[in-house]
């Protein structure tokens, strides 16, 4: 396990659910960022990659990486402690997209490209419920970008991810469209999302989900993990026709409402895992926090989960 720590609470929670849904009563189905929804029936398993495919996918990967972006919560000078890591992607002009919960409250933020140059990025506009941000980094002229595709994809299609996942460097991953319009089953995760079997982790948060023609269809934003330990991973689509990009050009930000208590630590999540659960959380962290799910206070958390959980106030 590295101690790479995500970008935002959103992300944190995603660890905690990559961690513990294989035990949990709430589990997604293993074939689940698609045509159903993801507490819904299950799709049948996708067929894998052929050598072809894999091939092909593999050459997309090395001609398509030096339009991909490492993404820090840190000043472009002084990076040797960032805040988060997630992963981004040119689209030209030097416009980036990614991940809203990846750049999510940060302070300062810095993109590294393949040639370990690192460059300032600022936030132009945000769609915090759609969980989607684009950005513009400070890349010279001339440096590649993807473009977007012109038409959705299809289930069944051969799929690359390239990202940040697990302390790498703008890695490849490579899967399944396995469905469409996936429902996250939570309200402060996209709904409408593409549905892969790529094996994602965090990290790959805000990466360019690409097909076989080297078009983005979509940008990476959340994993699930199923009893039986088969990674899903969630994309949030993008087109060429896409209206929110046009949007975020001209500034537009917009926040997503929030009405009821939520709580607003990162381990939320952890309150409503069922006792015995609870139990397992509890004791692996040395948190003293009894049997009993509920809310507790925020807290500091030893470095021992992929990300590393920071105090909070």
């Amino acid at each position: 396990m590295n101690a790479i720590q995500l970008a935002a609470p959103r992300g944190l929670m995603l660890t905690l659910t990559l961690l513990l849904s294989a035990g949990s009563a709430q589990t997604a189905s293993p074939s689940t960022p698609g045509s159903t929804a993801a507490q819904g029936a299950r799709p049948a398993p996708a067929k894998a990659l052929s050598t072809a495919e894999t091939i092909e996918l593999r050459a997309l990967f090395q001609k398509l990486r030096p339009a991909t972006l490492r993404l820090e919560h840190c000043p472009p000078t002084n990076c040797t402690n960032p805040g988060g890591v997630g992963t981004g992607f040119l689209i030209g002009d030097g416009y980036a997209l990614t991940a809203y919960h990846v750049v999510q409250g940060a302070k300062t933020l810095s993109a590294q490209t393949l040639d370990k140059k690192r460059y300032s990025v600022e936030v132009i506009g945000y769609e915090e419920q759609s969980d989607i941000a684009l950005l513009k980094v400070n890349v010279p002229a001339g440096t590649p970008f993807l473009p977007l595709a012109a038409a959705a994809p299809a289930v069944g299609d051969a799929l690359l991810g390239i990202g940040n996942g697990g302390g790498t460097f703008l890695t490849s991953k490579t899967g399944r469209l396995t469905g469409l319009n996936a429902d996250a089953g939570r309200a402060d995760f996209p709904a409408g999302t593409l549905q892969m079997n790529a094996p994602l982790v965090p990290g790959d948060s805000g990466g360019p989900v690409v097909n076989a023609k080297g078009e983005v269809v979509g940008v990476v934003s959340y994993i699930r993990v199923a009893r039986d330990g088969n990674p899903a991973s969630f994309a949030v689509p993008v087109t060429q026709s896409d209206a929110r990009v046009a949007d975020f050009r001209n500034g537009a930000k917009r926040a997503a409402p929030v009405i009821g208590i939520a709580l607003a630590n990162e381990l939320s999540q952890a309150s409503a895992l069922p006792a015995e659960l609870f139990t397992r959380f509890s004791e692996f962290f040395k948190l003293d926090l009894g049997s009993t799910p509920g809310a507790f206070s925020p807290m500091c958390i030893p470095t021992r989960l992929p990300p590393r959980l920071a105090c909070s106030p």
